[in-house]
């Protein structure tokens, strides 16, 4: 049996509205490559490429594709010493939307 749908609908909802601010650390990546086992390269802000990780709530929920834009916590992963660079924490669906927020 799969998951609960209210915890479906909730993950959708989520994504579709955009926050009213980004919390520190949280930037807005695009995704440039799938590098397999739910990790993705991603190009930063700042210019940089970092690789990032797909949280377990958007696995098989949200699909993403090259282009798509995420938001990604950069201090995710600060304090381990490993390769990922950081967390996706949201995903942009309405992306008309949330270009018309201050921080984008």
């Amino acid at each position: 049996m799969g998951p609960p749908k209210r915890n479906l609908h909730a993950t959708i909802e989520e994504t579709t509205t955009p926050p009213n601010t980004l919390e520190t650390g949280h930037v807005i990546a695009r995704i440039v490559k799938a590098a397999g086992k739910n990790l993705y390269i991603v190009d930063l802000s700042s210019g940089d490429t970092a690789l990032v990780e797909m949280p377990a709530r958007f696995r098989s929920t949200i699909w993403v594709k090259r282009g798509t834009f995420v938001v990604v916590d950069t201090n995710a992963y600060a304090e381990r010493e490993n390769k990922l660079g950081g967390e996706i924490t949201n995903i942009v669906r309405d992306e008309k939307q949330w270009r018309k927020e201050r921080y984008w």
